[in-house]
Protein backbone atom coordinates (compact mmCIF):
# COMPACT_ATOMS: atom_id res chain seq x y z
CA UNK A 1 0.00 0.00 0.00
CA UNK A 2 2.85 2.38 0.83
CA UNK A 3 4.43 1.73 -2.56
CA UNK A 4 1.12 2.44 -4.33
CA UNK A 5 0.73 5.77 -2.50
CA UNK A 6 4.29 6.73 -3.37
CA UNK A 7 3.59 6.03 -7.06
CA UNK A 8 0.43 8.18 -6.98
CA UNK A 9 2.38 11.10 -5.54
CA UNK A 10 4.61 11.05 -8.58
CA UNK A 11 1.64 11.53 -10.93
CA UNK A 12 0.99 15.16 -11.79
CA UNK A 13 -1.89 16.72 -13.73
CA UNK A 14 -1.51 18.12 -17.21
CA UNK A 15 0.29 21.44 -17.39
CA UNK A 16 -2.80 23.06 -18.93
CA UNK A 17 -4.43 23.05 -15.49
CA UNK A 18 -1.91 25.67 -14.41
CA UNK A 19 -3.64 28.14 -16.74
CA UNK A 20 -6.98 28.06 -14.89
CA UNK A 21 -8.37 27.89 -11.38
CA UNK A 22 -11.49 26.19 -10.10
CA UNK A 23 -14.61 27.99 -11.32
CA UNK A 24 -15.58 30.72 -8.84
CA UNK A 25 -19.10 29.39 -8.33
CA UNK A 26 -17.78 25.88 -7.76
CA UNK A 27 -15.61 27.19 -4.91
CA UNK A 28 -18.00 29.75 -3.42
CA UNK A 29 -21.05 27.53 -3.46
CA UNK A 30 -19.12 25.00 -1.36
CA UNK A 31 -18.70 27.75 1.24
CA UNK A 32 -22.39 28.62 1.00
CA UNK A 33 -23.27 24.92 1.43
CA UNK A 34 -21.10 24.76 4.56
CA UNK A 35 -22.82 27.83 5.99
CA UNK A 36 -26.21 26.28 5.28
CA UNK A 37 -25.11 23.03 6.91
CA UNK A 38 -24.25 25.10 9.99
CA UNK A 39 -27.83 26.42 10.03
CA UNK A 40 -27.15 29.88 8.58
CA UNK A 41 -29.93 29.74 5.92
CA UNK A 42 -28.10 31.62 3.17
CA UNK A 43 -30.27 33.24 0.49
CA UNK A 44 -28.40 32.82 -2.78
CA UNK A 45 -28.63 35.52 -5.43
CA UNK A 46 -25.68 33.97 -7.21
CA UNK A 47 -26.09 31.51 -10.08
CA UNK A 48 -28.48 32.23 -12.95
CA UNK A 49 -30.29 28.90 -12.84
CA UNK A 50 -33.99 29.44 -13.63
CA UNK A 51 -36.15 28.08 -10.84
CA UNK A 52 -39.43 28.15 -12.80
CA UNK A 53 -40.55 25.14 -14.86
CA UNK A 54 -40.67 24.82 -18.64
CA UNK A 55 -44.07 24.78 -20.33
CA UNK A 56 -46.45 21.96 -19.43
CA UNK A 57 -46.52 20.88 -23.07
CA UNK A 58 -42.73 20.44 -22.96
CA UNK A 59 -42.89 18.15 -19.94
CA UNK A 60 -45.80 16.16 -21.41
CA UNK A 61 -43.84 15.58 -24.60
CA UNK A 62 -40.81 14.37 -22.64
CA UNK A 63 -42.90 11.90 -20.65
CA UNK A 64 -44.77 10.60 -23.69
CA UNK A 65 -41.64 10.20 -25.81
CA UNK A 66 -39.75 8.51 -23.00
CA UNK A 67 -42.29 5.66 -23.17
CA UNK A 68 -41.35 5.02 -26.79
CA UNK A 69 -39.46 1.73 -26.57
CA UNK A 70 -37.61 2.45 -29.79
CA UNK A 71 -36.35 5.88 -28.73
CA UNK A 72 -33.58 4.98 -26.29
CA UNK A 73 -30.72 4.38 -28.70
CA UNK A 74 -27.99 6.65 -30.02
CA UNK A 75 -29.23 9.73 -31.85
CA UNK A 76 -27.83 11.55 -34.90
CA UNK A 77 -24.68 13.54 -34.13
CA UNK A 78 -26.27 16.65 -35.62
CA UNK A 79 -29.54 16.27 -33.70
CA UNK A 80 -32.86 14.90 -34.84
CA UNK A 81 -34.49 16.65 -37.83
CA UNK A 82 -37.50 17.69 -35.72
CA UNK A 83 -35.30 19.67 -33.33
CA UNK A 84 -33.30 21.35 -36.09
CA UNK A 85 -36.56 22.29 -37.82
CA UNK A 86 -37.93 23.70 -34.56
CA UNK A 87 -34.82 25.84 -34.09
CA UNK A 88 -35.22 27.13 -37.65
CA UNK A 89 -38.87 28.05 -37.01
CA UNK A 90 -37.90 29.76 -33.75
CA UNK A 91 -35.23 31.88 -35.42
CA UNK A 92 -37.52 32.83 -38.26
CA UNK A 93 -40.44 33.75 -35.99
CA UNK A 94 -38.64 35.66 -33.25
CA UNK A 95 -35.40 36.91 -34.78
CA UNK A 96 -36.36 37.22 -38.44
CA UNK A 97 -33.38 35.05 -39.47
CA UNK A 98 -33.90 32.35 -42.08
CA UNK A 99 -31.76 29.25 -41.46
CA UNK A 100 -31.49 25.96 -43.33
CA UNK A 101 -32.22 23.25 -40.74
CA UNK A 102 -30.33 20.66 -42.78
CA UNK A 103 -26.88 22.24 -42.61
CA UNK A 104 -26.90 25.64 -40.83
CA UNK A 105 -28.04 24.52 -37.37
CA UNK A 106 -26.26 22.23 -34.92
CA UNK A 107 -27.95 21.24 -31.63
CA UNK A 108 -25.61 21.14 -28.64
CA UNK A 109 -25.60 19.59 -25.18
CA UNK A 110 -25.91 23.10 -23.78
CA UNK A 111 -24.33 26.13 -25.39
CA UNK A 112 -21.37 25.91 -22.97
CA UNK A 113 -20.36 22.83 -24.95
CA UNK A 114 -20.38 25.02 -28.04
CA UNK A 115 -17.65 27.27 -26.60
CA UNK A 116 -15.38 24.22 -26.43
CA UNK A 117 -16.27 22.87 -29.86
CA UNK A 118 -15.97 26.22 -31.64
CA UNK A 119 -12.57 26.88 -30.11
CA UNK A 120 -11.31 23.41 -31.01
CA UNK A 121 -12.59 23.81 -34.56
CA UNK A 122 -11.01 27.21 -35.28
CA UNK A 123 -8.13 28.01 -32.92
CA UNK A 124 -4.68 26.47 -32.94
CA UNK A 125 -2.51 26.56 -29.81
CA UNK A 126 -0.77 29.93 -29.60
CA UNK A 127 -3.36 31.76 -31.68
CA UNK A 128 -5.36 34.58 -30.14
CA UNK A 129 -8.95 34.89 -29.00
CA UNK A 130 -10.66 38.20 -28.16
CA UNK A 131 -12.81 38.02 -25.02
CA UNK A 132 -14.91 40.77 -23.41
CA UNK A 133 -13.90 42.34 -20.08
CA UNK A 134 -16.22 41.96 -18.22
CA UNK A 135 -17.65 38.77 -19.66
CA UNK A 136 -18.54 35.15 -19.12
CA UNK A 137 -15.47 33.54 -17.47
CA UNK A 138 -15.72 30.37 -19.57
CA UNK A 139 -14.62 32.24 -22.71
CA UNK A 140 -11.29 32.84 -20.99
CA UNK A 141 -10.84 29.57 -19.12
CA UNK A 142 -11.62 27.27 -22.04
CA UNK A 143 -9.45 29.30 -24.40
CA UNK A 144 -6.53 28.94 -21.99
CA UNK A 145 -7.13 25.24 -21.44
CA UNK A 146 -6.92 24.74 -25.20
CA UNK A 147 -3.67 26.67 -25.49
CA UNK A 148 -5.00 29.87 -27.02
CA UNK A 149 -3.75 33.31 -26.04
CA UNK A 150 -6.55 35.36 -24.48
CA UNK A 151 -6.68 39.02 -25.51
CA UNK A 152 -9.27 40.94 -23.44
CA UNK A 153 -11.13 43.84 -25.04
CA UNK A 154 -12.69 46.52 -22.90
CA UNK A 155 -16.35 47.01 -22.12
CA UNK A 156 -16.68 50.05 -19.86
CA UNK A 157 -19.52 51.67 -18.01
CA UNK A 158 -18.83 55.06 -19.59
CA UNK A 159 -19.33 53.45 -23.03
CA UNK A 160 -22.55 51.74 -22.00
CA UNK A 161 -20.71 48.39 -21.79
CA UNK A 162 -20.31 48.38 -25.56
CA UNK A 163 -17.05 47.52 -27.38
CA UNK A 164 -14.72 50.47 -27.89
CA UNK A 165 -14.62 50.48 -31.68
CA UNK A 166 -11.62 52.79 -31.97
CA UNK A 167 -9.64 50.61 -29.56
CA UNK A 168 -10.50 47.47 -31.53
CA UNK A 169 -9.65 49.10 -34.85
CA UNK A 170 -6.17 49.92 -33.50
CA UNK A 171 -5.62 46.33 -32.40
CA UNK A 172 -3.20 44.07 -34.25
CA UNK A 173 -5.44 41.13 -35.15
CA UNK A 174 -3.10 39.20 -37.45
CA UNK A 175 -3.00 36.28 -34.98
CA UNK A 176 -6.64 36.54 -33.83
CA UNK A 177 -8.99 33.73 -34.89
CA UNK A 178 -12.12 34.29 -32.75
CA UNK A 179 -13.89 37.18 -31.06
CA UNK A 180 -16.44 36.34 -28.37
CA UNK A 181 -19.46 38.64 -28.16
CA UNK A 182 -22.41 38.26 -25.78
CA UNK A 183 -25.55 40.39 -26.10
CA UNK A 184 -27.82 40.81 -24.23
CA UNK A 185 -24.67 41.02 -22.16
CA UNK A 186 -23.92 39.03 -19.09
CA UNK A 187 -23.25 40.35 -16.47
CA UNK A 188 -24.20 43.97 -17.30
CA UNK A 189 -27.61 43.42 -18.94
CA UNK A 190 -26.73 45.72 -21.86
CA UNK A 191 -28.64 44.96 -25.05
CA UNK A 192 -27.22 44.91 -28.53
CA UNK A 193 -28.27 47.30 -31.29
CA UNK A 194 -28.53 46.58 -35.02
CA UNK A 195 -25.76 49.15 -35.52
CA UNK A 196 -23.42 47.24 -33.19
CA UNK A 197 -24.04 43.97 -35.02
CA UNK A 198 -23.48 45.65 -38.38
CA UNK A 199 -20.15 47.08 -37.20
CA UNK A 200 -19.06 43.71 -35.79
CA UNK A 201 -19.79 41.95 -39.07
CA UNK A 202 -17.81 44.59 -40.96
CA UNK A 203 -14.93 44.28 -38.48
CA UNK A 204 -14.87 40.50 -38.83
CA UNK A 205 -14.86 40.67 -42.62
CA UNK A 206 -12.09 43.29 -42.73
CA UNK A 207 -9.89 41.40 -40.28
CA UNK A 208 -10.60 37.84 -41.40
CA UNK A 209 -11.75 36.64 -37.97
CA UNK A 210 -14.81 34.75 -36.74
CA UNK A 211 -17.31 36.53 -34.48
CA UNK A 212 -19.13 34.21 -32.07
CA UNK A 213 -22.24 35.82 -30.59
CA UNK A 214 -23.46 34.07 -27.45
CA UNK A 215 -27.18 34.89 -27.29
CA UNK A 216 -28.97 32.99 -24.48
CA UNK A 217 -30.62 35.95 -22.70
CA UNK A 218 -32.62 37.60 -25.47
CA UNK A 219 -36.05 36.46 -24.23
CA UNK A 220 -35.69 37.63 -20.61
CA UNK A 221 -37.12 41.10 -19.90
CA UNK A 222 -36.42 42.03 -23.51
CA UNK A 223 -39.12 43.12 -25.93
CA UNK A 224 -36.99 42.83 -29.06
CA UNK A 225 -34.81 39.73 -29.49
CA UNK A 226 -31.96 40.37 -31.93
CA UNK A 227 -29.66 38.01 -33.82
CA UNK A 228 -26.38 38.96 -35.46
CA UNK A 229 -27.32 36.54 -38.26
CA UNK A 230 -29.87 39.01 -39.64
CA UNK A 231 -27.04 41.32 -40.76
CA UNK A 232 -26.22 40.86 -44.46
CA UNK A 233 -23.02 38.87 -44.82
CA UNK A 234 -22.99 37.77 -41.17
CA UNK A 235 -23.26 34.10 -41.95
CA UNK A 236 -19.97 34.23 -43.86
CA UNK A 237 -17.99 35.16 -40.73
CA UNK A 238 -20.25 34.73 -37.68
CA UNK A 239 -21.51 31.95 -35.48
CA UNK A 240 -24.38 32.39 -33.03
CA UNK A 241 -24.87 30.28 -29.93
CA UNK A 242 -28.25 29.99 -28.25
CA UNK A 243 -29.81 27.93 -25.50
CA UNK A 244 -33.09 26.81 -23.96
CA UNK A 245 -31.60 27.10 -20.46
CA UNK A 246 -32.66 30.68 -19.85
CA UNK A 247 -35.32 31.32 -22.49
CA UNK A 248 -37.39 28.22 -21.63
CA UNK A 249 -36.41 27.48 -17.99
CA UNK A 250 -34.47 24.35 -18.96
CA UNK A 251 -30.89 24.74 -17.60
CA UNK A 252 -30.61 21.15 -16.42
CA UNK A 253 -31.87 19.75 -19.71
CA UNK A 254 -28.67 20.90 -21.46
CA UNK A 255 -30.15 21.87 -24.82
CA UNK A 256 -28.41 24.50 -26.90
CA UNK A 257 -27.58 25.17 -30.51
CA UNK A 258 -25.34 27.05 -32.86
CA UNK A 259 -26.08 28.49 -36.27
CA UNK A 260 -23.80 29.62 -39.06
CA UNK A 261 -22.91 28.80 -42.66
CA UNK A 262 -22.84 25.15 -43.70
CA UNK A 263 -19.03 25.00 -43.87
CA UNK A 264 -18.55 26.34 -40.32
CA UNK A 265 -21.21 23.94 -39.01
CA UNK A 266 -19.42 21.02 -40.68
CA UNK A 267 -16.11 21.98 -39.04
CA UNK A 268 -17.71 22.07 -35.61
CA UNK A 269 -19.64 18.84 -36.20
CA UNK A 270 -16.33 17.11 -36.98
CA UNK A 271 -15.21 18.05 -33.44
CA UNK A 272 -18.51 17.33 -31.73
CA UNK A 273 -18.97 13.89 -33.31
CA UNK A 274 -15.66 12.81 -31.79
CA UNK A 275 -16.62 13.98 -28.29
CA UNK A 276 -20.26 13.03 -27.63
CA UNK A 277 -23.01 10.82 -28.99
CA UNK A 278 -25.95 13.22 -28.90
CA UNK A 279 -28.87 13.95 -26.61
CA UNK A 280 -31.62 11.56 -25.52
CA UNK A 281 -34.24 11.46 -28.29
CA UNK A 282 -37.21 12.17 -26.01
CA UNK A 283 -35.42 15.21 -24.65
CA UNK A 284 -34.88 16.53 -28.18
CA UNK A 285 -38.56 16.01 -29.04
CA UNK A 286 -39.54 17.90 -25.88
CA UNK A 287 -37.13 20.72 -26.71
CA UNK A 288 -38.81 21.03 -30.12
CA UNK A 289 -42.13 21.44 -28.32
CA UNK A 290 -40.65 24.12 -26.06
CA UNK A 291 -39.43 26.12 -29.07
CA UNK A 292 -42.97 26.30 -30.46
CA UNK A 293 -44.26 28.15 -27.37
CA UNK A 294 -46.65 31.01 -28.04
CA UNK A 295 -46.01 34.60 -27.02
CA UNK A 296 -48.25 34.22 -23.97
CA UNK A 297 -45.84 31.71 -22.42
CA UNK A 298 -42.88 34.08 -22.73
CA UNK A 299 -44.98 36.95 -21.37
CA UNK A 300 -46.02 34.89 -18.35
CA UNK A 301 -42.42 33.99 -17.64
CA UNK A 302 -41.35 37.62 -17.88
CA UNK A 303 -44.17 38.75 -15.61
CA UNK A 304 -42.50 36.74 -12.85
CA UNK A 305 -39.10 38.20 -13.67
CA UNK A 306 -40.48 41.76 -13.59
CA UNK A 307 -41.79 41.29 -10.05
CA UNK A 308 -38.44 39.86 -9.00
CA UNK A 309 -36.60 42.65 -10.76
CA UNK A 310 -38.44 45.27 -8.70
CA UNK A 311 -37.33 43.57 -5.49
CA UNK A 312 -33.77 43.23 -6.80
CA UNK A 313 -33.78 46.96 -7.50
CA UNK A 314 -34.78 47.63 -3.90
CA UNK A 315 -31.95 45.35 -2.74
CA UNK A 316 -29.48 47.33 -4.86
CA UNK A 317 -30.72 50.55 -3.29
CA UNK A 318 -30.43 49.06 0.21
CA UNK A 319 -26.83 48.18 -0.62
CA UNK A 320 -26.20 51.75 -1.74
CA UNK A 321 -25.48 50.61 -5.30
CA UNK A 322 -26.43 52.40 -8.50
CA UNK A 323 -27.69 50.60 -11.61
CA UNK A 324 -29.07 51.16 -15.10
CA UNK A 325 -32.84 50.61 -15.22
CA UNK A 326 -32.65 49.60 -18.90
CA UNK A 327 -30.90 46.30 -18.22
CA UNK A 328 -32.28 43.11 -19.77
CA UNK A 329 -31.75 39.47 -18.83
CA UNK A 330 -32.03 37.59 -15.56
CA UNK A 331 -29.50 39.54 -13.52
CA UNK A 332 -29.16 43.01 -12.09
CA UNK A 333 -25.73 44.67 -12.27
CA UNK A 334 -24.86 47.53 -9.97
CA UNK A 335 -21.94 49.74 -9.00
CA UNK A 336 -20.87 49.73 -5.35
CA UNK A 337 -20.46 52.97 -3.37
CA UNK A 338 -17.06 54.69 -3.42
CA UNK A 339 -16.68 54.26 0.34
CA UNK A 340 -15.77 50.59 -0.06
CA UNK A 341 -12.10 49.83 -0.70
CA UNK A 342 -13.08 46.81 -2.81
CA UNK A 343 -16.19 44.87 -3.70
CA UNK A 344 -15.58 41.99 -1.28
CA UNK A 345 -15.66 44.44 1.61
CA UNK A 346 -19.36 44.67 0.78
CA UNK A 347 -20.16 41.14 -0.49
CA UNK A 348 -18.46 39.32 2.39
CA UNK A 349 -20.23 41.45 4.97
CA UNK A 350 -23.56 40.82 3.27
CA UNK A 351 -22.85 37.08 3.14
CA UNK A 352 -21.79 36.67 6.76
CA UNK A 353 -23.97 39.28 8.47
CA UNK A 354 -27.13 39.36 6.34
CA UNK A 355 -26.71 35.76 5.13
CA UNK A 356 -27.25 36.74 1.50
CA UNK A 357 -24.88 35.64 -1.26
CA UNK A 358 -24.31 38.20 -4.01
CA UNK A 359 -21.66 37.92 -6.71
CA UNK A 360 -18.64 40.26 -6.82
CA UNK A 361 -18.12 41.64 -10.31
CA UNK A 362 -14.39 40.99 -10.48
CA UNK A 363 -15.03 37.35 -11.39
CA UNK A 364 -16.16 38.60 -14.81
CA UNK A 365 -13.03 40.68 -15.39
CA UNK A 366 -11.13 43.68 -14.05
CA UNK A 367 -13.68 46.14 -15.46
CA UNK A 368 -16.26 44.64 -13.12
CA UNK A 369 -14.15 45.10 -10.00
CA UNK A 370 -16.44 47.71 -8.44
CA UNK A 371 -19.72 46.04 -9.30
CA UNK A 372 -21.98 43.30 -8.00
CA UNK A 373 -24.46 41.01 -9.75
CA UNK A 374 -27.80 39.82 -8.37
CA UNK A 375 -29.59 36.83 -9.88
CA UNK A 376 -33.34 36.98 -10.43
CA UNK A 377 -33.54 33.18 -10.15
CA UNK A 378 -34.93 33.36 -6.64
CA UNK A 379 -38.51 33.17 -5.37
CA UNK A 380 -40.17 36.49 -4.55
CA UNK A 381 -40.59 35.65 -0.89
CA UNK A 382 -36.87 34.89 -0.55
CA UNK A 383 -35.97 38.10 -2.39
CA UNK A 384 -38.22 40.00 0.00
CA UNK A 385 -36.51 38.33 2.97
CA UNK A 386 -33.09 39.14 1.52
CA UNK A 387 -34.16 42.76 1.25
CA UNK A 388 -35.25 42.84 4.91
CA UNK A 389 -31.98 41.27 6.07
CA UNK A 390 -29.89 43.77 4.11
CA UNK A 391 -31.98 46.73 5.22
CA UNK A 392 -31.33 45.65 8.82
CA UNK A 393 -27.59 46.18 8.24
CA UNK A 394 -28.15 49.93 7.66
CA UNK A 395 -25.50 50.12 4.94
CA UNK A 396 -26.55 53.53 3.64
Amino acid sequence: MQKENQTCKQITPAARLDSVSEYYFSRKLKEVAQLNAAGKDIISLGVGSPDMPPSEATVRTLCAQAHNSGGHGYQPYNGIPALRAAFARWYDRWYGATLNPDNEILPLIGSKEGILHVTLAFVNPGEQVLVPNPGYPTYTSLSRLLGAEVVPYNLKEENGWMPDREELERLDTRNVKLMWVNYPHMPTGTNATPALYEWLVGFARRRGIVIVNDNPYSFILNDRPLSILTVPGARDCCIELNSLSKSHNMPGWRVGMLASNAAFVSYILKVKSNIDSGMFGALQQAAATALDAERAWYEGNNANYRRRRRLAGEIMQALGCTFDERQTGMFLWGRIPDRYADVEQLTERVLHEARVFVVPGFIFGSNGARHIRLSLCCKEERLAEALQRIQALNLQ
